[in-house]
């Protein structure tokens, strides 16, 4: 028995503090041998005591911040002396993740520095530590401490307790432009750094009833975006957040800092996922030679080809100067764009892929353009084109060196409606990134677009295999002229936004009223009257074919969908219902939003799926120049329309589609976006 009490008393001298000191010497809980406390402190100054917690661990061990995160308890001090406005300084932490927790702390040596007021009579300072610490298994250890406030400043005390400081965030200078946004159990941070990031970590100070996973941070140049999935730890419910304060430290390279602000409820812009130069010049190019095969261009193709087949002598050399000459065209055009785009950039204004068709006079122009295109296809009158220094056109329809430099700047004109796939990434890279880089994504898509054109010129045999002219070339140069009348009609139809339906409508009667008037000047009115009863025979046959299979074909000619109108708060206001979110944002000059539009978006299924109770289908119109649909498009990276996104529960961040819009893929990320 002596023995044992023997023993217990070395223990307890072992764990109990050394009493009535100013510093309390390593204390060690008996059922803890992995972790070591020391606090020591100064003589109070004016009712204020300067205190330093230096904690020790064995390796393998940690301890936790003042919000430890998915798991773990903050060391804290449970005082037996009165004391007053504590202010701990709590250094900054690490992330731990382990078995897909991830928490907040420290590791091997911390010291913590800590102020107290206390009495002025006061000449004990007594409390208990109470520490968390965790490796394989968790262990929560009191540690007692009593100091002599009484007894002389430690001598290495001053230099400690500044170096301590030294450890803690700063309050400002490393990070600025700092928001915050929430909805639907998604927060979302962004800051900037002027010298940039190389590792950054955010750690959060995390609301009483909410739970933090794990931030997914995105570096954007001097930009970082942090994307948090919160909870409230239980059932999965979201809290809300809004309107909150919220408390973070960002980290990067040895310098943090601490930040305060409030929670709004739109979210920052998140990060255009980058690419490299090498990869956004592969998708210009590709992006380009797609347009080739675009409905925009088509005309002009039929051109380039009923201009081949006039020729009787398809010699290589004439060929190939043919078709040079269109491939530079189509090259100075994208080195025109990348001006036109340059100078918006510099003068801040809102760049983006076909916003010249938002301009009625640009549309004018390319109406008057198309439409004596057609009038000189159809045989009406022959088109000169080029200066007195370039050679006389050949023929009728213009086999000159300057009129196929001409069809090529046409063909890009015609083009810029069109959204290809890898278009609308490239153009993103591109009008973000350094001008040097803007201009060489601009060339590849012009290098893309020409490869064709190339081609033939590389290899102008190909054009010697196409039949031999006759007279059968009057009646293509016709279809040919018919289509790019179609094409001409369609511009018309474009202005009904800029000048309304009766304006529009009336050129567009306007301008068939003259073509037949010079058909019948040019053919004589027995070829009118012919060609005039075979159209409406054809025009005749074809709506009766189409009543009589209607049931077979047809697809709702009504869309019965309820569009709402597209803005950022009927995002955040669907999400924060649990609903799913579609948005389309179009325009009536997008040629590639009208495909979309009749080939998916009309099905019947897909009519179906966004009419749900749970969907909500938001639009926005690009028609004509919005401020509001540029941010929009900004904020997600995109300059180019169609546009679609789908958000839901389980894609909070929204997840954006092809612009050339597939119906299966669609109806699947749809599904996908519930809970």
């Amino acid at each position: 028995m002596f023995l044992f009490f023997r023993a217990l008393a070395f223990s307890l001298c072992l764990w109990l503090p050394i009493s009535w000191a100013a510093d309390s010497g390593w204390l060690q809980n008996p059922q803890n041998d992995h972790a070591q406390v020391r606090i020591s402190s100064n003589q109070p100054e004016n009712g204020m005591v300067r205190l330093l917690l230096d904690v020790k661990l064995n390796d393998g061990w940690k301890t936790y911040w003042r919000s430890p995160g998915e798991g773990g308890i903050a060391p804290e001090i449970k005082w037996q002396t009165p004391i007053e406005n504590m202010h701990w300084g709590w250094p900054t932490p690490q992330r731990f993740d382990v078995s897909g927790i991830s928490t907040q702390g420290y590791h091997g040596d911390t010291v913590f520095p800590i102020t107290v007021n206390v009495p002025a009579t006061a000449q004990r300072l007594q409390g208990v530590l109470t520490l968390s610490t965790c490796s394989n298994v968790c262990v929560l250890s009191d540690f007692p401490f009593d100091l002599d406030l009484t007894q002389a400043t430690p001598p290495e005390f001053e230099h400690a307790f500044i170096r301590a400081q030294g450890t803690l965030p700063l309050t400002e200078g490393m990070v600025n432009h700092v928001k915050a946004g929430y909805h639907s159990g998604e927060l979302r941070v962004s800051a900037e750094r002027e010298e940039g990031w190389q590792k950054p970590e955010i750690f959060f100070d995390v609301p009483d009833g909410a739970d933090f996973a794990k931030p997914k941070i995105q570096i954007d140049g001097s930009r970082i975006v942090a994307t948090v999935r919160v909870t409230d730890g239980w059932e999965g419910n979201a809290p809300d957040l809004h309107g909150q304060k919220l408390s973070m430290v960002f980290s990067d390279a040895g310098i943090a800092q601490q930040a305060i602000l409030t929670v709004d409820d739109q979210l920052p812009a998140p990060v255009t996922p980058s690419l490299a130069l090498s990869t956004a010049i592969l998708f210009a190019l590709l992006g380009g030679l797609i347009l080739n095969l675009m409905p925009c261009v088509l005309p002009v193709l039929a051109m380039k080809l009923g201009s081949v087949l006039q020729l009787e002598n398809r010699e290589s050399r004439v060929v190939r100067r043919q078709f040079m000459a269109s491939a530079t065209g189509i090259l100075v055009s994208f080195w025109a764009l990348a001006g036109v785009m340059t100078a918006l950039r510099l003068s801040q204004k809102a760049v983006g892929w076909g916003i010249q068709f938002q301009s009625p006079w640009f549309i004018g122009l390319m109406v008057v353009v198309t439409a004596l295109f057609s009038a000189n296809l159809l045989g009406f009158f022959s088109i000169r084109l080029g200066s007195n220094t370039t050679t006389r056109i050949a023929t009728a329809g213009g086999n000159g060196n300057s009129s196929h430099f001409w069809q090529g700047v046409f063909a890009t004109l015609l083009a810029t409606p069109c959204s290809a796939p890898f278009l609308g990434t490239a153009l993103a890279f591109a009008l973000a990134a350094p001008m040097t880089d803007l201009w060489l994504v601009f060339t590849a898509l012009g290098i893309g677009m020409s490869l064709p054109w190339l081609l033939i010129a590389a290899f102008p045999i190909a054009a010697k295999m196409l039949p031999k002219p006759g007279q059968w070339m009057n009646r293509l140069r016709i279809v040919l002229g018919m289509m790019m009348l179609a094409s001409s009609l369609w511009l018309i139809s474009l202005l009904t936004a800029h000048v309304g339906t009766l304006i529009a409508w009336s050129l567009g009667a306007l301008l068939l009223v003259v073509l037949l008037i010079l058909t019948g000047i040019h053919y004589g009115r027995r070829q009118l009257l012919i060609w005039g009863a075979v159209l409406l025979l054809l025009s005749g046959a074809a709506l009766a074919a189409g009543a009589l299979t209607a049931e077979h074909w047809r697809t709702p000619m009504t869309d019965s969908v309820q569009w709402q109108p597209l803005s950022e708060e009927a995002i955040s206001q669907a999400l924060g219902q649990n609903k799913r979110v579609f948005v389309d944002v179009t325009a009536d000059w997008c040629v590639t939003c009208k495909a979309n539009k009749y080939n998916v978006l009309l099905r019947d299924d897909v009519q179906k799926a966004l009419s749900e109770p749970d969907v909500v289908a938001l639009r926005g119109d690009w028609t004509t120049p919005s401020p509001a649909i540029n941010q929009f498009l900004k904020q997600r990276g995109a300059v180019a329309v169609p546009f679609n996104q789908i958000y839901g529960p389980s894609l909070p961040s929204g997840e954006v589609l092809s612009p050339l819009l597939d119906r299966q893929t669609l109806l699947k990320t749809l599904s996908n976006a519930k809970e």
